[in-house]
């Protein structure tokens, strides 16, 4: 026992690492109306990590147009956080709760794999982002080969006619981009 132990010493000093690397951890908070950009600048000056899905709209009027920032979820925002953070953001008037699942008390953590995709594609996207709340079925596993989400792995599935990628967010449906077929390939 002992000579294995010799054998892989680093073994034993693994797991402190991790944990510390991995304390940090993305949960939905919910926050009243209008305030995700004022909550998001409130928590980057205290040094907490966090992000506010916005796109950019063009807005037609009779006598002009206009370029607006337009939140993709409205009263939510992400935070990328520690315990002691998560705790932290709760003190701020304007944030209420964090989402959590129904009949537990923890909230919900949202996979980093899945906030990079989604980031990612609000970055990138040419066209569009829209949040699917409904269920989805399954769709066909894809990565991106083409175009300015290269890269990109999400689901292809068929709406009203047009293919489209979905990025899944654990609780909140999918994030959605219309995809021409011939832009992804089977993974």
């Amino acid at each position: 026992m002992s000579q294995a132990i010799e054998e892989f010493p680093a073994a034993v000093s693994i797991g402190t690492g991790n944990s510390v690397a991995r304390s940090k951890r993305w949960y939905a908070a919910y926050v009243k109306m209008h305030h995700e950009r004022k909550v998001s600048q409130r928590l980057g000056q205290m040094g907490i990590e966090n992000f506010v899905p916005v796109q950019q709209e063009v807005h037609q009027w009779s006598d002009r147009r206009k370029t607006v920032e337009r939140v993709l979820i409205p009263m939510m925002i992400f935070v990328h956080a520690d315990p002691t953070e998560r705790r932290e953001v709760l003190t701020l008037s304007a944030v209420s709760r964090y989402m959590v699942m129904r009949g537990e008390g923890k909230p919900t953590i949202i996979p980093d794999d899945q906030m990079e995709r989604f980031r990612f594609m609000l970055d990138y996207s040419e066209t569009t982002v829209s949040i699917n709340e409904a269920p989805l079925e399954k769709g066909v596993a894809v990565r991106v080969i083409k175009g300015p989400l290269t890269g990109l792995e999400g689901e292809l599935w068929e709406f009203k006619g047009k293919s489209q990628i979905a990025v899944r967010l654990d609780m909140l449906g999918c994030a959605c981009v219309d995809m021409p077929k011939g832009y992804v390939e089977r993974i």
